[in-house]
């Protein structure tokens, strides 16, 4: 079985989570809400990426993020045959959250965790948000 490490963040700001509807220009999970993502490069460091991911994603500097949590990675079913992605998830306290969005997404709330089942989100969503809590 092919696998894809994943790191999977949420923001957190006065008891709300960050989740970002992904765009049509993504490769995958088109229009799907989901947390701040991205694929792990070869032997790069989990938090690295992470950190790296909050910046390209939603323009907030690594000087406004506080450090939570950070869970063992999760088995997640793919859509694709023969495939898992292994999901590496994060929680992260922001100060003062001025969000700028670029190409992968097109829309953003902040959000208790109980409303997320209103929204169509990628899979297992529901599973990392539950384990950062």
């Amino acid at each position: 079985m092919n696998s894809t490490n994943i790191v999977t963040v949420f923001l957190t700001h006065n008891s709300k989570y960050l989740i970002l509807k992904r765009s049509n220009n993504v490769k995958s999970m088109k229009n799907l809400w989901a947390g701040i993502s991205g694929i792990i490069e070869g032997n790069e460091d989990p938090t690295y990426r992470a950190k790296k991911e909050i910046l390209e994603e939603t323009g907030i500097t690594e000087d406004k993020l506080t450090f939570l949590k950070k869970e063992q990675q999760m088995k997640v079913e793919s859509q694709y045959a023969n495939h898992e992605w292994l999901i590496h998830p994060f929680l992260f306290a922001v100060k003062d959250p001025q969000i700028t969005l670029n190409w992968e997404n097109q829309e953003y709330a902040w959000i208790c965790p109980s409303e997320l089942s209103k929204y169509q989100t990628v899979p297992s969503l529901d599973k990392v948000l539950a384990c950062l809590l």
